[in-house]
């Protein structure tokens, strides 16, 4: 039996459901701590943050109600309030009311965000730590879901990730970026898409004028409707006709800084749109971009808190009949609208999680479906940014099971002295070649920045032969679209079968995507893959295969173990483009 029939053969199709016992390698669900901050060298806890702020916030609070009680009893403020009631001048009235296309882009947007936040909470489990650092050094995070890094040993980024409850999370379990991927990104283009219909609609109509001031006499009436809240009593409600000063700051800052916000940062930790930028580097990277997006979160988990509580705390049965059926009473038919919205809502949120784990294929080819075009989109925009020695990363996170079979230790021994890479498939000159050969190669230095799909990046400098070059001797048959990358490594788990990946052909051909052999100016360590490691800067890392065992061209993958593209692909349900 041949070698390229050996190693296909011993690939696994994965499972078309997740099984905890052999998931991500049967990892056990190590929980996420309570988040982390770092001041300066000292971290607390949530524990004793809420220690500090909560009777802190009491008695601020209520130090606030007293002093705004106190000020309303003089002249000059009673005068003030008069002047400035909240509702004036700075926005004209608006008096369609609420129409159906504003009420359905509001429960739209709220239900899709539930699960973009679910998602995006997961995401961040998976690297459970937020840097300003752009090379992603341990120990120089300000936030966290895990503990300090071990130091005493190798520590994998993928060990590093947590498990969320499977209410939070989406899915929930340890290590499942690839599933909350396809739903962020998916429902992030529903949300943008119902974004764009609700500004074309806003300013085709007059109701832009509800969130839109057009004079800065905004800023007494809001100052007016803050003392007027704080003092516990309440402005009149207006919200039919013209939000108060407050309100209409509010969702202004909610509609126009925030959520653009949310959508930019998200986008700058692209990698085609970090390296075209150079965000590796500099004091805003692509991990303040990444915690930048994470203070959006608290953002709009405050203000739909906040939102909430008004609703309900002012008059609730008008205001739900205005988001609900779009009327001005009190009955309770909104209530009950609202009552509706919300068990099936609270029945989605519970499915969510469930039915992932049930149903995990199709969530990759569903979220393939929807989002597959903006990967193409990215893909073929983006640069490879080069960088300096400076630049290179003090640490470069690893990933990987190492390779344990008597073949690879045996090379390892050796100093690989007797290993050969072997090339085949569909080429005219099949070849296998020695260390020496490759190297007497032309050699390619470059220094790149790694985009793990967990969050982190590094950059390194590698050293090693161009793809192109070897495709030059090989010269692969007309037709072929791909090259199958196989590695001495396994996947994680019992029984799991060779890592390998598949790389699109013209992808070969850039002249940055390289077989290294050198990391910083040294020959490869075996944690970062030795003797070959993948280098295809075009795609995320985890398609940057190592302990490269043999290549092969093919027309298609499909054949290839559950024909997804690559063992990730396969057994944990990422895309098998991964330019984003």
């Amino acid at each position: 039996m041949s070698s390229k029939t050996t190693l296909a053969d011993q690939l696994k199709p994965g499972r078309n459901r997740v099984d905890l016992q052999e998931f991500a390698g049967g990892m056990p669900q190590e929980s996420a701590i309570l988040p982390e901050i770092r001041f300066g060298q000292t971290w607390w806890t949530t524990l004793q943050i809420l220690k500090l702020m909560v009777p802190t916030g009491l008695l601020t609070v209520i130090g606030f109600v007293l002093l705004a009680r106190w000020l309303r009893t003089l002249p000059t403020v009673h005068d003030f309030i008069l002047k400035y009631p909240g509702t004036g001048d700075f926005s004209p009235p608006v008096h369609e009311g609420f129409p159906l296309w504003l009420r359905t882009a509001h429960w739209l947007n709220a239900f899709v965000m539930m699960f973009i936040i679910r998602s995006g909470i997961q995401i961040l489990a998976d690297h459970p730590r937020l840097y300003l650092d752009p090379g992603c050094t341990p120990g120089r995070e300000w936030f966290r879901l895990r503990g300090s890094v071990p130091k005493d040993r190798e520590w994998t980024a993928k060990e590093d990730s947590v498990s969320l409850p499977g209410w939070l999370g989406l899915p929930g379990i340890r290590h499942s970026v690839g599933l909350a991927r396809w739903w962020h990104f998916s429902l992030d283009l529903v949300w943008l898409g119902n974004g764009i219909v609700f500004f074309a609609l806003l300013f085709g109509t007059h109701q832009w004028h509800r969130i839109v001031p057009v004079s800065w006499s905004i800023l007494p009436h809001a100052l007016s409707t803050a003392l007027q809240y704080l003092s516990l009593d309440f402005p009149s409600p207006s919200g039919w006709l013209q939000y108060n000063g407050l309100q209409m700051l509010a969702y202004f800052t909610a509609v126009f800084i925030a959520s653009p916000l949310a959508a930019i940062t998200g986008i700058l930790q692209a990698p085609s749109i970090a390296a075209r930028l150079h965000l590796a580097t500099g004091w805003f990277n692509r991990q303040v971009a990444r915690s930048l997006h994470f203070f959006v979160l608290l953002f709009f988990l405050t203000f739909v808190a906040g939102h909430v509580f008004m609703v309900f705390a002012t008059d609730p049965l008008t205001n739900l009949n205005h988001m609900i059926r779009g009327m001005d009473d009190a009955s309770w038919s909104g209530a009950l609208g609202f009552a509706l919205l919300f068990l099936g809502a609270a029945l989605a949120w519970l499915a969510a999680s469930p039915l992932t784990l049930r149903y995990p294929r199709k969530v990759q080819h569903l979220g393939r479906a929807i989002v597959g075009w903006a990967y193409d989109f990215m893909e073929k925009m983006r640069p490879v940014a080069q960088y300096s020695e400076k630049d290179i990363s003090p640490y470069f996170w690893v990933n990987g099971t190492h390779p344990k079979s008597p073949e690879f230790l045996c090379h390892l021994s050796e100093h690989f002295k007797n290993y050969r890479l072997s090339v085949s498939g569909e080429v005219e000159r099949p070849t296998e070649f020695s260390m020496e050969e490759l190297r007497a190669l032309p050699r390619q230095e470059q220094i790149t920045q790694n985009y793990c799909i967990q969050g982190w990046s590094g950059i390194a400098k590698w050293g090693g032969v161009r793809l192109a070059d070897i495709m030059d001797r090989v010269r692969p048959k007309t037709g072929v679209k791909y090259a199958v990358f196989y590695s001495f490594g396994m996947g994680a788990g019992h029984d799991a079968g060779p890592y390998y990946d598949c790389h699109k052909i013209e992808h070969l051909r850039h002249p940055q995507t390289i077989l290294a052999y050198q990391m910083n100016g040294q020959p490869l360590a075996e944690p970062h893959g030795a003797p070959l490691r993948l280098r295809n800067e075009l795609e995320l890392g985890y398609k940057q295969v190592k302990w490269v065992r043999a290549i092969e061209f093919v027309t298609d993958f499909r054949h290839l173990g559950a024909g997804e593209g690559g063992f990730n692909e396969d057994q944990e349900y990422y895309g098998f483009r991964a330019p984003i």
